[in-house]
């Protein structure tokens, strides 16, 4: 039997502090007059007190029923508090995931953005909190989905951070979530990622586009073969070395054997549109008796490496053949959700393991030349004129 009674209830609501009941409930009354009913819980040795409401519009009765009903959960280990906000409509972090994709999806300008953000949340976030309620969600738990891919994965890891990040911010602004996402925190928790060496002068990417319609204006051997390095994200080498034997225009694939490649294995180019107009281009124009694509001044021998820098110096370019390759990279990171191991390939760097070297050169082909794709329609957007070609 309870030591507070309808009686002495109201007696006890004049009073500023708590007042027991029995079985951990207590009538709380603040200085100003307002009380509310608190139950406190003990489960492994930790004390917690957990509001029942108002008791301005909760009965003793009532308050009672919820007290026992929130000890009965915690025995059984159930958070008491997450299910009665399951019950007044805070959504769980698979569900504020749901609402934000539906909400923001029509706005991303890549389309395959939808399925990318459930692809990712689905495999590295919802395991972990994806049935917390989206208001519990906090960085120790962000932190620990994190960790094991952080280093291994930089990329990826990068983007579920910052898309975990972005539903919890929207859970904030619906009322969901007392505080926005915790993201500065997790950072802190979180190992440093290395960065990539940058050894090359390299173009922002956002300018790459004005400059391809800039070497479109006027044709030289020299621009051609930029263009079609900057398109093809091939080592200025390659291009320079490129010969017509390793083309196929109708398949629109470029074969470099592995002779020429600095890996020393074969590697296979997916020619999207825009680079293809370019090797046809240099068809149409290449002269009887040079065996190279883009042709230098002898008939036996590739353009020298300073005809590139030639054409960058001429064009008040301070960046260098070699680093449009940084910003293609920087491109596929920042305005698209192409995997990094397909942008990888795309590069031909080294794998160290044999298994993903082998998966790369086979079943990726078709991923690189939906990324190629993307990158030549993102360099071009424009019609250009062709011109006769300059010595």
């Amino acid at each position: 039997m309870g030591r507070l009674t309808v009686t002495n209830l109201k007696s006890a609501l004049k009073k500023p502090g708590r007042h027991g009941d029995g079985d951990g409930l207590f009538l709380q009354v603040g200085t100003g007059g307002a009380a509310s009913w608190i139950v406190r819980v003990q489960k492994d040795g930790r004390r917690r007190d957990i509001g029942l409401g108002s008791a301005s519009k909760i009965s003793l009765t009532v308050a009672r029923e919820r007290a026992a009903a929130a000890r009965t959960d915690v025995e059984l280990g159930i958070d008491p508090v997450a299910k009665r906000k399951k019950a007044t409509g805070i959504p769980t972090f698979r569900q504020a995931a749901a609402q934000f994709i539906a909400e923001h999806h029509k706005t991303w300008r890549n389309g395959k953005h939808h399925g990318q953000w459930k692809a990712t949340l689905q495999t590295y976030a919802f395991p972990s909190i994806g049935d917390a309620l989206v208001s519990e969600v906090e960085a120790p738990a962000i932190r620990d989905l994190l960790i094991s891919i952080w280093v291994e994965k930089p990329e990826t890891a990068r983007r579920v951070k910052q898309r975990i990040g972005a539903i919890l911010d929207w859970a904030h602004a619906k009322g969901y979530r007392e505080a926005e996402a915790p993201m500065r925190a997790i950072g802190k928790g979180l190992p440093r990622q290395k960065k990539q060496a940058r050894h090359f002068a390299a173009m922002p990417y956002a300018d790459v586009p004005d400059f391809i319609r800039t070497l479109r204006e006027r044709q030289s051997w020299g621009r051609l073969a930029l263009e079609a390095t900057i398109l093809t994200a091939a080592r200025s080498g390659e291009i320079r070395g490129a010969k017509w034997g390793e083309v196929d225009l109708e398949k629109a694939l470029w074969t470099i054997p592995a002779d020429r490649m600095k890996a020393k294995r074969e590697h296979v180019v997916p020619l999207s549109p825009a680079a293809l107009g370019v090797f046809k281009r240099a068809a149409v124009l290449k002269t009887a008796g040079h065996q190279f694509i883009f042709h230098g001044n002898k008939r036996d021998k590739p353009m020298s490496d300073m005809t590139l820098t030639k054409v960058l110096r001429d064009l008040g370019k301070d960046v260098t053949a070699h680093g449009f390759r940084s910003s293609f990279r920087d491109w596929v990171s920042e305005e698209t959700d192409f995997p990094g191991d397909v942008a990888e390939a795309a590069l031909a760097h080294m794998v160290s393991n044999k298994t993903e070297a082998a998966y790369r050169r086979g079943k990726l082909l078709e991923k690189r030349r939906k990324l190629m794709d993307a990158w030549g329609a993102y360099c071009e957007g424009f019609q250009a004129s062709v011109v006769r070609i300059v010595a």
